[in-house]
C-alpha cells in the first residue's frame, strides 16, 4: 500500500469514527446538566457499548436521587490548588456525594446564589494577588454586585507560603467575604504552608465527614449501573516522582560573573512523562550531609537519636540525621521557627525579632536553621526540634526546553543560591544539589507541575512579547524551540537582562541564531552594570513604548518570568505607563486594559 493510500485510509477511519457537528451539539446538550457521577456513568456506558458494538446489559443498583450537589472550585496558579481540589472531588464522589469540580475561571460568580454547598481551594499569587484564573471571581465577590448568600454552606482551604507577607491572602479574602454575605462555614478556613499535604488531607476528611449525612439522601431509588472504566494519567506525580537520570550540569555564566547559573539536562527515558512549554519541573533533593552534621553539632545531638515523623499519613521512625537529610527543611527558615527558637533560647534579640511578623519574615529569609542555632544556644530534645521544622518540599523550576526539540530530555536553567553568613558559606538546598552534588549518571527524583496559566497562544500566527531577565529566560528558550518546531509565523520579541554582556548573556548563541534565522523578530537587552547608570528590562520597554503598544493592539500575548519582588512589579507599572501614554488613557483605564489582557490570557506571569 502506498503512503498516499495509507494516509487516505487513516483519514477515512478518523472521519467515520468522529461525531459530525449535529451529533456533537446533541451530545453537549444532553450532558450539559450531568453531575460528575452521571458523567462517569455515561462514560462507562458508552465505553462498554463501543467495546461490544451492541446494546449493553445494565444491572440495577441503589443510587442517590435528587441529592444536593457539592460544588468544588479551585483557583490555581501552578497546579497545587487544582491537585488538592481533584483529590477532594474524588474522595467525596467515592463517599457517594454528588460533586462538580470547576476551575474558578469557568464559574459564573452569580451562580453562587443558587448553590447550597461550595468548597474553595485557593492559592495566592505574588504579593497577595489572586491567581490569574480567579481575577474576575475575586473582583465580583468583593464588589458591590455580589449577592447575599444566606442559603450557602461553604469552607475554604487556602494555600500559601508563610515566608511571604500576604500569606494565604486570596483564601482569606474569599472566606471573609462569603461570611460577610451571610454564608455559613461548614468548617473554619484552613491556611496551608508549602508543606500542605497533611493539613489538606485533614481538611478533606473533616469536610466529607461533616457533609456526607446532609448531602447523601436516605431515600434510595434503583438506577442502572455498570462497571466504570478507570481514568488513567501519568503514574508519576508529586506524590510519586520519577527517578530520572541526571545528564549534565554546565555553567553558562562567565568565569568573572558574580553569578553561577547552570544549564541542567535530565533524561526522562522511556517513562512516558510528558510536559508542555510553560510547565515547571519539580525536583526533590537531599540536604547536604556537611550541613546536617554542622547542625547536629550545634544542637549537641547525636546523629543516631531516634525521632518520629508523619510520612504519607503514617508515623515512621528515623535517626535524626536521616530525618534532617531527607525529610525536613533546613535551608529555608519559616517565620514560625524563628518564634520557636526565640522561646527555646530565650534570646532577647531573637524574641524582639520574632515579635514583629515582617521583621521575622525578613530575618528568616537571610538565616538558615543552623545560623539561628549557632547564634542562640538552647537545649532542646531531638523530637521537639524536628517537630518545629517544616517538611522538605520539592523546588519548582521553569522548564527550559520543548519536547518537540529535546524529546525524552528536560532542561532547566538554575541559579546557584550561595552567600556568606557570619563567615560561613551557605547554599540553597536544591540549587546546590543540582549544581554541585549530584553526578552525571545518578538519579534525581522529578515530576511535572503543569501550568495552564503560562501557555503559548493556540494560534501560531499570534505575536508574542517575552520579558525574562536572568534565569527568567528559561521558559522563553522553551517557547522558541516550540515555535520553531511548529513553524509558527507569529512575530517573537524577547527582552532579556542581567548584569554584564560578556559574563551573563544566558544562551547568547542560541538567541543570535534565532535572530539570524528570522524566528526571533526582535531582541532588546539590558545589562545593568555595563555603564554608569543601571539599565533594566523595564527601561528598554519604555524606550520602545510605541512599538510595545502597537504589538499589543494587534493581539500580541505578553509574558513575564523571573523575580516577583521587584522586577515583575516594575515591569507591571511600566506597562501601565506605556498603555496610558500610548493609548491616551487615564490611569484607571490603563489598569483595566492590562487587567483585560490578564483575563483573556494575553498577559501571563511566571514569577517567584
Amino acid at each position: 500500500m502506498s503512503q498516499d493510500q495509507l494516509s487516505l485510509q487513516q483519514k477515512s477511519t478518523i472521519s467515520s469514527s468522529s461525531l459530525d457537528a449535529n451529533q456533537l451539539t446533541m451530545l453537549q446538550q444532553a450532558t450539559a446538566n450531568y453531575s460528575s457521577l452521571q458523567l462517569a456513568w455515561a462514560s462507562g456506558y458508552l465505553s462498554a457499548k463501543s467495546e461490544s458494538g451492541q446494546s449493553v446489559q445494565l444491572s440495577s443498583a441503589p443510587t442517590v436521587t435528587a441529592a444536593k450537589t457539592l460544588t468544588i472550585l479551585y483557583a490555581s496558579q501552578t497546579g497545587n490548588a487544582k491537585g488538592v481540589a481533584s483529590q477532594v472531588e474524588q474522595s467525596a464522589s467515592a463517599a457517594g456525594i454528588n460533586t462538580k469540580l470547576i476551575n474558578i475561571s469557568d464559574y459564573k460568580a452569580k451562580s453562587l446564589k443558587n448553590e447550597t454547598h461550595v468548597l474553595i481551594v485557593a492559592s495566592t499569587n505574588g504579593e497577595g494577588e489572586p491567581p490569574d484564573d480567579a481575577l474576575e471571581f475575586h473582583e465580583f465577590l468583593l464588589g458591590k454586585k455580589a449577592p447575599k448568600l444566606p442559603s450557602l454552606s461553604y469552607s475554604v482551604l487556602a494555600l500559601g507560603d508563610s515566608s511571604y507577607e500576604f500569606f494565604c491572602q486570596t483564601g482569606k479574602d474569599f472566606d471573609e467575604r462569603l461570611k460577610a454575605l451571610g454564608a455559613k462555614q461548614v468548617l473554619p478556613r484552613v491556611d496551608c504552608d508549602v508543606d500542605y499535604d497533611s493539613d489538606s488531607d485533614s481538611w478533606k476528611l473533616s469536610i466529607i465527614d461533616n457533609l456526607k449525612d446532609e448531602l447523601i439522601q436516605a431515600d434510595v431509588a434503583l438506577a442502572p449501573v455498570i462497571d466504570l472504566p478507570v481514568a488513567t494519567s501519568s503514574q508519576y506525580s508529586k506524590q510519586n516522582p520519577l527517578a530520572a537520570e541526571f545528564l549534565l550540569s554546565q555553567k553558562i555564566t562567565g568565569r568573572d560573573s558574580a553569578k553561577d547559573v547552570r544549564h541542567i539536562e535530565i533524561d526522562l527515558g522511556d517513562s512516558g512523562l510528558t510536559y508542555q512549554v510553560g510547565d515547571a519541573l519539580g525536583v526533590y533533593f537531599d540536604n547536604d550531609e556537611v550541613l546536617v552534621e554542622e547542625l547536629l553539632a550545634a544542637l549537641n545531638i547525636s546523629a543516631d537519636e531516634q525521632v518520629s515523623l508523619k510520612v504519607s499519613g503514617e508515623q515512621q521512625s528515623f535517626t535524626i540525621k536521616d530525618a534532617l537529610t531527607s525529610q525536613l527543611e533546613i535551608t529555608q527558615t519559616a517565620p514560625a521557627f524563628v518564634e520557636f527558637w526565640a522561646k527555646q533560647s530565650n534570646s532577647e534579640k531573637l524574641l524582639e525579632i520574632a515579635s514583629d511578623k515582617n521583621t521575622a519574615r525578613e530575618f528568616a529569609v537571610n538565616n538558615q536553621i543552623v545560623d539561628l542555632v549557632l547564634a542562640n544556644k538552647a537545649d532542646v530534645s531531638p523530637q521537639a526540634f524536628v517537630d518545629a521544622l517544616r517538611k522538605v518540599t520539592p523546588r519548582l523550576y521553569s522548564i527550559a526546553s520543548a519536547q518537540a526539540e529535546v524529546e525524552e530530555e528536560v532542561h532547566l536553567t538554575v541559579g546557584l543560591v550561595s552567600y556568606e553568613n557570619n563567615g560561613q558559606q551557605r547554599f540553597g538546598g536544591a540549587s546546590h544539589f543540582l549544581a554541585n552534588r549530584v553526578a552525571e549518571g545518578q538519579q534525581v527524583r522529578v515530576f511535572v507541575e503543569h501550568n495552564d496559566n503560562f501557555r503559548l497562544p493556540s494560534d501560531n500566527n499570534t505575536p508574542v512579547i517575552m520579558i525574562g531577565p536572568g534565569t527568567g529566560v528559561a521558559p522563553f528558550r522553551a517557547f522558541m524551540q516550540q515555535r520553531d518546531a511548529d513553524e509558527a509565523k507569529g512575530d517573537n520579541w524577547m527582552f532579556f537582562g542581567d548584569q554584564t554582556f560578556t559574563q551573563d548573556f544566558l544562551y547568547q548563541v542560541e538567541w543570535q541564531n534565532y535572530l539570524k534565522s528570522g524566528l526571533l523578530t526582535r531582541m532588546d537587552v539590558a545589562f545593568s552594570r555595563d555603564q554608569a547608570e543601571k539599565i533594566y528590562v523595564q527601561d528598554r520597554l519604555k524606550e520602545h513604548a510605541a512599538d510595545v503598544f502597537a504589538w499589543l493592539e494587534r493581539g500580541a500575548h505578553l509574558y513575564v518570568c523571573g523575580d516577583a519582588n521587584k522586577m515583575a512589579k516594575d515591569v507591571h507599572q511600566t506597562l501601565i505607563d506605556i498603555i496610558e501614554t500610548q493609548g491616551q488613557l487615564n490611569t484607571e483605564q490603563a489598569e483595566q486594559y492590562l487587567k483585560d489582557l490578564r483575563s483573556n490570557k494575553r498577559y501571563q506571569k511566571d514569577v517567584y
